[in-house]
């Protein structure tokens, strides 16, 4: 861990108490004493996450609508200033090279964030399909926090004139909007289910921003609840639930997968198409257990004694406090488990452990 990256907050986590690990390269908390108490702040109050370790790119000029057009699944042509949408960047069978959020600042300037283990291979992607006017921010020089929570929009509010400098209306700001500052940017997205905002801010700020949150009441958090959060709202994470050998469609999202305009033959779309017409090899599900155990990516899911599909997340929900995941399953075998409460097992440690199909998400919130 001696080797990994560092966010501007690092000497934050280190005061608060954070218990520190290895993530994609970056040391980040994994908690800060609870897990399940942080989680629990997000659901009913706000916490606020570090998230500087994502790629944010921007991507100006003329071209910039057409370029991005036939990189991104969803149709970015659609945006209107200060909006973003949520996409997938595809290779031509269809499989997911990235998830990301595109942010419209106007029609020649977008903003770009996708994840942070695939940054290399994302920006060499965007380079080999000569997207010129590129700007990507250096590892570790930006300073960003997801605050989230039913509370979290009106204490950002609170303190956002210290924060940024000026005084501005976040809670106006739909979901998906977005605005960009003179000493940072602001966009109405997040990764927990929950309403919220995900703050930029110059890495000199950094400490000023997590020191007026931590006093307006927002709680620090770490991966761990990060993660049990999203699940709970069938949040698909990157290496897990999405990846090159499987496409949107496959992997549950895709409704990011736009066709209206017959004429943006963006990478991909001719599989893609093909799945949403005709069906694809697999689909996603949720999964409950019934018996005890603990449910984790890799584990086979089957019914009866035929193996129909894989765990690809899980966890312990400790809102619903039962043990969740997502599952892909072949799509064939979508039938004999088409209504919920359909009966599945799970291999655990080599035992079939009882489990049922159940809807998604598993919580809505918002």
């Amino acid at each position: 861990m001696s080797d990994s990256l560092k966010t501007p907050f690092y000497d934050k986590h280190i005061s608060s108490g954070g218990k520190l690990v290895d993530f994609a390269g970056w040391t980040l908390p994994i908690h800060y004493g609870s897990l399940v108490e942080e989680h629990e702040a997000v659901r009913r109050d706000a916490g606020m996450f570090d998230v500087s370790h994502m790629t944010l790119m921007d991507v100006t000029g003329e071209q910039s609508i057409q370029q991005l057009s036939l990189l991104c699944t969803n149709d970015i042509a659609k945006l209107t200033d200060n909006t973003a949408l949520y996409g997938c960047l595809c290779n031509e069978r269809g499989g997911v090279v990235d998830d990301l959020i595109i942010y419209r600042i106007n029609d020649t300037h977008f903003r770009v964030i996708s994840n942070a283990g695939t940054r290399d291979k994302v920006l060499a992607w965007f380079a080999s399909h000569h997207v010129e006017s590129l700007n990507a921010v250096p590892a570790g020089e930006l300073a960003m926090l997801a605050v989230q929570g039913p509370n979290a929009v009106a204490l950002v509010q609170g303190v956002s004139e210290r924060v940024f400098g000026e005084a501005f209306d976040i809670s106006s700001l739909p979901n998906f909007g977005c605005v960009l500052t003179r000493s940072g940017f602001v966009g109405r997205t997040g990764y927990t289910g929950e309403d919220g905002v995900e703050l930029v801010v110059p890495k000199d700020k950094a400490s000023m921003a997590w020191d007026a949150l931590v006093d307006a009441g927002v709680r620090p958090c770490g991966l761990g609840a990060r993660d049990t959060l999203r699940l709970e709202a069938a949040m698909s994470l990157y290496g897990n639930d999405l990846d090159d050998e499987h496409s949107p469609v496959e992997c549950g999202v895709g409704w990011t997968v736009d066709l209206r305009d017959e004429n943006r033959a963006f990478i991909g779309r001719k599989v893609l198409e093909d799945q949403k017409q005709n069906g694809s090899k697999f689909v996603r599900i949720g999964v409950e257990l019934i018996d005890r155990g603990v449910l984790r990516a890799g584990q086979t899911v089957s019914i009866g004694e035929k193996s129909v599909g894989v765990i690809t997340s899980g966890t312990y929900s400790p809102t619903l406090q039962r043990t969740i995941a997502l599952a892909r399953i072949e799509r064939e075998m979508a039938p004999a488990i088409n209504d919920q409460n359909s009966r599945l097992s799970v291999d655990i440690r080599n035992k079939p452990v009882a489990a049922v199909r159940v809807g998604l998400p598993f919580l809505r919130n918002t």
